[in-house]
């Protein structure tokens, strides 16, 4: 409560009531500055209404302070006054006041605003009037600059038509100085006209000594004591033609509503603006007219010897006085727009071409008046038949003994062209969008061997953006050593593809980091004619393919060894089962023999030698059952046999 009251004081009557001493206390708890007496400046009075000397109180206060409103402090009741925008009863001081009062604060707030646009509206409503009926340019200007110095309270608001080009601009009105017409100011001295031109919005400028646009002119707005600044730019046809500048040393900073009101205004002026230019145009025309058609027709009658000469010409001719209107038409602009000469004759030029904007050829028209010739003016017409045309126009002025300010207009149409070049416009794009959306990489060089194309999917691959690449990177940085020679001889072979033609191929690229990037390649030669005049190529990135190979080949090889080892193991398998039979019988009657036979007898040491070397096969034997992979050594012969120490299985 504190900051939204601190700076605003009430006033408590009546001064005797026998609430006051709680009124104060609770104010100046909430931080509420509390004036001694009523002033014409106080907005909001806390009256106790239901005191003896009220009514008193009230009289002095709509003397003293005739806008203040009034905060009761009453029982509320059916009968309370309309005058008492806010009540708040005895019993709820504590809770209600603080609340109530910002709430009427508030309220004051939303009427005080609503009053003001009421009246900005109706500031607006005279100047549009003024617009409207004024008839001395010069005073017009003046008077609404100073209505609006008042209206805003500014030290001055000018009124300045800008010339970019030339860097400069003519002050045309001022609020304070009616003498400064015709004035020229340099804009290098006024940076927020400079930015309100850049951007075409207004600009406002808070604490201009301190603002860092103005710190190029400091020292000359702290010398003037502006504080505050306002640029609103004066906009006709999408060009700033001119700005409203206002500047401000006391009050305060333009708020939002004052700039909103004075773009509004703006755009009035813009619009006033261009219609009197306009109009001062026609006033000028007009007082050349008379004298000016004469001159136009007797130069007409001069003419006569050049007739043969229009007559025979492919363009269309037209001949216009100082009021662009048309004295001649020659047959080829009589069927371009499907007018007899009879009836173009006197006819306003844009009466005969019904051109979709009206002002462009006013504009040639205008320069030409300058003395200026204009080439080549496209303008969108439609003939007394209804046909579209777009014609090529240009115009200039025809001077000699006879007068100036006839204009000469040739016209051609451009219909079919103009058609063309947008479908060639569009099919650009497409082709630039669909090589944009293209997976694979995309490059062009000249004969130089310099880039000009480089699609999306080449900054990917090759890490270069295309605007670091186009003009800049030379192909060769692209390809390891040599490698661009070989493809180039190999286009203009006849082995790969055909001449001018490289079939898919496997090749490398560098990147920009210097990776070697495997790419699938197949590129060709652009000829214009017979003639070579630039190398394409389309590279299909293989990293991702080859991965995949490799990953295919460790399967295939895990496979087969997999296979490998299930056939050994199978085969060792049937091999123990098929050799422990036999072996079992001959290991069992060793046994028997060795039992029979004394070890004194001589037989006795060949058995003993046949069962040890059979329980050593059963051994063997055993091991070739354990095998459970496919593991050799090296033998006699640089030949291979099976290792069954590591091939078998050791579990038991």
């Amino acid at each position: 409560m504190v900051s939204e009251f601190s700076h605003r004081p009430v006033v408590v009557l009546p001064e005797d009531g026998a609430l006051r001493p709680r009124l104060l206390a609770l104010l100046e708890a909430g931080g509420v500055p509390v004036a001694d007496a009523a002033s014409p400046e106080l907005d909001v009075a806390v009256v106790d209404l239901e005191a003896p000397g009220a009514a008193e109180a009230r009289e002095r206060l709509k003397q003293l302070a005739p806008r203040a409103a009034i905060l009761g402090v009453v029982t509320p009741r059916p009968s309370v006054e309309a005058v008492v925008l806010e009540v708040v009863a005895p019993h709820a001081l504590e809770q209600e006041l603080l609340p109530r009062l910002s709430h009427l604060r508030a309220r004051l707030a939303t009427l005080k605003e609503a009053q003001q646009r009421q009246r900005d509206l109706q500031v607006l409503l005279e100047l549009t009037a003024r617009y409207a009926e004024a008839t001395d340019v010069r005073q017009l200007f003046h008077d609404v600059t100073r209505r609006l110095a008042e209206e805003v309270q500014v030290d001055r608001v000018a009124l300045v038509v800008v010339d970019g080009d030339r860097g400069e601009g003519t002050i045309i009105a001022a609020s304070d100085d009616e003498a400064l017409h015709d004035h020229k100011i340099e804009l290098s001295r006024y940076p927020e006209v400079r930015e309100a031109m850049r951007t075409s919005k207004p600009v406002v400028v808070e604490d201009a000594p301190s603002h860092p646009l103005l710190e190029d002119v400091k020292d000359t707005v702290v010398a003037r004591g502006i504080r505050n600044l306002a640029a609103l730019p004066l906009v006709v046809r999408g060009q700033v033609q001119g700005i409203l500048l206002l500047r401000r040393s006391t009050v305060g900073p333009f708020n939002p509503r004052e700039v909103e009101f004075l773009s509004t205004v703006a755009s009035a002026t813009a619009v006033a603006f261009r219609n009197v230019r306009q109009l001062e145009r026609i006033r000028g025309q007009r007082e050349r007219e008379k004298s000016a058609r004469i001159a136009a027709e007797d130069r007409l009658a001069d003419m006569k010897r050049y007739a043969a000469y229009f007559d025979h010409l492919s363009d269309g001719v037209a001949i216009l006085d100082a009021r662009a209107c048309v004295l001649s038409l020659n047959p080829a602009g009589q069927a371009l727009l499907d007018q007899s000469a009879v009836d173009a004759f006197g006819k306003h030029i844009n009466a005969l071409t019904n051109p979709s904007d009206e002002a462009l050829l006013l504009d040639v028209l205008f320069a030409v008046s300058r003395g200026q010739v204009r080439n080549d003016v496209d303008l969108h017409a439609r003939t007394a038949s209804g046909r579209k045309l777009t014609l090529s126009v240009s115009a200039g002025a025809l001077t000699g003994d006879t007068g100036d300010g006839v204009a000469i207009l040739t016209m051609r149409d451009v219909t079919r062209q103009r058609q063309m070049a947008e479908e060639l416009h569009q099919t650009s794009d497409f082709l630039e969008r669909l090589i944009d959306s293209s997976p694979d990489a995309i490059i062009a060089a000249d004969l130089k061997g310099y880039i000009m194309l480089f699609n999306k999917a080449a900054e990917a691959i090759c890490g270069y953006r295309a605007v670091d690449a186009i003009g800049k990177l030379h192909v060769t940085k692209l390809y390891p050593e040599g490698l661009s020679r070989d493809l180039m001889g190999k286009l203009r072979s006849t082995e790969h593809g055909g001449p001018g033609r490289l079939s898919s191929s496997r090749a490398t690229i560098i990147s920009r980091t210097g990776e070697e990037i495997p790419v699938n390649l197949s590129a060709a030669i652009i000829y214009e004619g017979s003639r070579e005049t630039a190398t394409v190529g389309i590279f299909t990135d293989l990293r991702d393919r080859l991965s995949l190979e490799r990953k295919l080949t460790d399967a295939e090889a895990r496979l087969l060894e997999s296979e490998k080892n299930s056939v050994i193991v199978a085969l060792a398998g049937t091999a123990a089962h098929e050799l422990n039979q036999p072996l079992t019988s001959v290991m069992g009657y060793a046994e028997l023999l060795k039992r029979k036979i004394k070890e004194s007898e001589p037989t006795w040491r060949p058995v003993d030698i046949i069962h040890r070397e059979a329980e050593r096969m059963a051994e063997i034997v055993k091991k070739i059952g354990r095998i459970t992979k496919y593991e050799t050594t090296d033998y006699v012969g640089n030949r291979k046999i099976v290792d069954l120490e590591k091939a078998a299985s050791h579990d038991e």
